[in-house]
């Protein structure tokens, strides 16, 4: 029966862990501080920094206000679930949390991917990196980055929002795109045939820079002097990490979503499902941090003043 005025969606996930919650609760809200601590402090030395205004840590900035952006999507609505007897959701909010969780994904992949870009005319070009990644060339590429991952977003919800429903039960922590039409009633082959194409936008046009970075950074590595494998190695290692780490997280919930993972530990299911949101704003400006050196140095000096 299609429920046309379906109001919330009942969370499944969660589990009644007593008295225990508000150690969760503690544990989750420190977590959120301290990603929004060091992500904010980065983009505020970054921007207070006339030295740091250059295209790598404008591509820095827009990195981490993506990360504030994609867990505050998550971490308050958590919060207040944790602590919840009823796990429930609005309709409208559950959109929402779609639309920010799904679009924080495709910029990060899509600024990592320009991030390489970025190292690859720093490494293979290096006299002419300053005429090749100007400061204004930088704000279009992230200009471009924000926009189209949004537009795109905003296509496959409005295909999702006209959807009639069949059921209000998600079997996750928060709102899934893909969870929420598999409780459509009607035909969903165009949101389905969208859905690939989007994954396939999704995954294809950041992977495409990547590997055309990377082919070309490893061609010069192999050619070329000591001092430029090292500088290639010093500024592409934070780069592939974040990469590896966030495809890892993406991997999983994807896979997820889709199959049936019942054969794993719920407990280890839930730790995984939230580890892209978790880890990746964690790790990005802590390792950009100590690596960059010029963040690492400004760091300092605002310490010891």
């Amino acid at each position: 029966m299609v429920n046309s005025t379906l109001s919330y969606f009942i969370l499944s996930t969660y589990i009644h862990v007593g008295t225990l919650r508000y150690l969760y609760f503690v544990l989750i809200a420190m977590i959120y501080i301290c990603i929004v601590t060091v992500n904010t402090s980065l983009i505020v030395i970054i921007c207070m920094n006339r030295s740091l205004h250059e295209p790598m840590y404008l591509f820095l900035c827009s990195l981490f206000v993506n990360e504030l952006y994609g867990s505050t999507g998550l971490f308050p609505f958590l919060l207040l679930q944790i602590l919840s007897d009823i796990h429930t959701v609005s309709v409208p909010f559950c959109f929402l949390q779609i639309f920010c969780l799904y679009t924080y994904a495709h910029v990060e992949f899509c600024n990592l991917a320009v991030m390489s870009y970025d190292r690859y005319l720093a490494i293979c070009y290096p006299l002419q990196y300053n005429t090749r990644m100007t400061f204004n060339k930088a704000v279009i590429f992230l200009f471009a980055i924000w926009l189209y991952s949004f537009v795109k977003f905003l296509i496959t919800l409005s295909l999702n929002i006209r959807l009639p429903l069949c059921g209000n039960i998600i079997n996750s922590l928060y709102c899934h795109n893909y969870l929420v039409v598999k409780l459509a009633c009607s035909d969903t082959v165009v949101n389905n045939i969208y859905g690939l194409f989007g994954v396939v936008l999704t995954i294809v046009v950041p992977l495409l820079p990547i590997l055309f970075s990377y082919m070309k950074i490893l061609k010069v590595c192999f050619s070329g002097s000591k001092q430029t494998r090292q500088k290639a190695v010093s500024t592409c290692t934070p780069h592939l990490a974040s990469l590896l780490n966030f495809s890892f997280g993406c991997l999983f919930e994807i896979l997820q979503s889709r199959f049936n993972m019942t054969g794993l530990p719920s407990v280890l299911r839930i730790i995984l499902s939230l580890y892209f949101l978790i880890i990746q704003p964690l790790l990005n400006p802590i390792m950009y941090g100590l690596q960059m050196s010029k963040i690492r140095n400004t760091c300092k000096h605002l310490l010891c003043h």
